[in-house]
């Protein structure tokens, strides 16, 4: 029976959708605060452990999945994912916590095998299947924001947990059904490999290199870094763009989680667009772009003063946090090959893990050391943008010298 590729990229989406219920997280931030009487810093260290522990399960992910295939890996992640956010409902204590929402959900996140094995479905298209696929994971919060704060005040922080984590579970084992293997070197009916080009260095040289090669090869080590300064800012805001609203310009629960909603939905198209628009003007122009974006809106965001403005802020560093998330795949697959891109994309996706780490617990510290005041923390991140501007022009230009002379 023909393999149809976009049944498999539809149903990674819709799996990504429930994994990216992380990014939902801050409405149920001051719930369990108040609940429990735990510290901003103490409650964020959850979503932090989350999403820092994703890029060590993505490479583990990786290796099983070129032995066992995709579905194996997805269907398991899906079962340790909901079984994660269920345990969290159980949770009495911060190490509950930790080890159920933080460290359960964040094994369970099994973005790599969806991104990766997509991506090999689309050599045509790889800048579009990529956005598309890490939307799903992006715009979770769209969804799961207003319906986790529905359920909150309906029931109460932890009976959400479970009720969620129950319907993680399942639609995640429904849908690990429809993904399969991309058989190695496809190519779609009808497509021919374009001349070599600038703005596809592996398909240019023809390499496909192996996670060894590529920790070897000093470029991973810029890109590294662009992708570490690119996801700082949107994991940032991401992790508290509830209580923010909510303090600096006095949102209701209600109100910070349509705001989140528009943050998850510009998650999402920015992926789409970033990666669509990459394909079309190149991937470092592209990065450069949304460096100066996030720049300029995180040096702003401090003196925003009413809601139409703070949603906005948070539109386009949602856009750019995306954009970054969603061309990162083509970026990797580009300089090192599409063979490896599993495990080679988990290994640079520990970036994604050091940027969750350094910028929601930033945020949280400077914020309690300032009397609820995050302004020192959106100036750091905004002067980060510099350091990533340069980092790309150096890949850029690292790229350039690796591209073959015409005869």
């Amino acid at each position: 029976m023909k393999t149809n590729r976009w049944l498999i990229l539809l149903s990674s989406l819709i799996i990504n959708l429930c994994i990216g219920s992380a990014y939902a997280w801050s409405v149920f931030q001051k719930p369990l605060i108040v609940l429990f009487g735990w510290t901003t810093t103490e409650a964020s260290l959850a979503f932090t452990l989350s999403l820092s522990i994703v890029p060590l399960a993505m490479i583990i992910a990786g290796k099983i999945q070129d032995q066992k295939g995709p579905k194996f890996v997805i269907f398991t992640g899906g079962i340790i994912f909901g079984a994660g956010i269920i345990g969290a409902g159980f949770s009495q204590s911060l190490d509950q916590l930790y080890l159920t929402y933080g460290l359960l959900g964040g094994v369970g996140i099994i973005y790599a095998c969806t991104v990766a094995n997509t991506v090999k479905w689309f050599p045509d298209r790889r800048g579009l299947a990529s956005g598309l696929v890490v939307a799903g994971f992006g715009s979770g919060a769209v969804l799961l924001a207003p319906l986790a704060t529905a359920l909150i005040q309906a029931f109460d922080v932890l009976t959400s947990f479970k009720l969620l984590g129950c319907a993680y579970l399942v639609v995640i084992s429904v849908f690990a059904q429809f993904v399969q293997v991309a058989p190695a070197g496809y190519r779609p009916p009808g497509w021919t490999p374009p001349v070599p080009s600038s703005t596809a260095t592996s398909l240019a040289t023809g390499v496909d290199k192996n996670w060894k090669e590529m920790l070897a090869d000093p470029s991973f080590y810029v890109l590294w870094g662009m992708y570490t300064i690119g996801t700082i800012s949107g994991l940032m805001i991401i992790g508290h763009a509830a209580p923010i609203g909510q303090e600096l310009i006095k949102l209701t629960p209600q109100a910070a989680a349509i705001a989140l909603s528009f943050l998850a939905l510009s998650n999402a198209f920015g992926r789409i667009a970033w990666g669509w628009i990459s394909d079309k003007i190149g991937r470092y122009p592209s990065c450069i772009a949304m460096y100066v974006v996030v720049g300029i809106t995180m040096f702003l965001l401090s003196g925003v003063s009413e809601f139409t403005q703070f949603v906005l802020a948070l539109m386009a560093i949602g856009l750019c946090f995306g954009g970054f998330m969603g061309i990162f795949p083509s970026i990797t697959a580009d300089m090192f090959g599409p063979k490896n891109l599993g495990m080679n994309y988990g290994i640079i996706f520990t970036a994604y893990g050091t940027a969750a780490f350094i910028g929601p617990r930033l945020a949280a510290r400077i914020k309690e050391i300032n009397n609820g005041d995050y302004s020192q923390a959106f100036i750091i991140a905004a002067s980060l943008s510099l350091v990533g501007i340069l980092l790309t022009l150096i890949a850029q230009w690292r790229k350039k010298r690796s591209l073959p002379v015409a005869a």
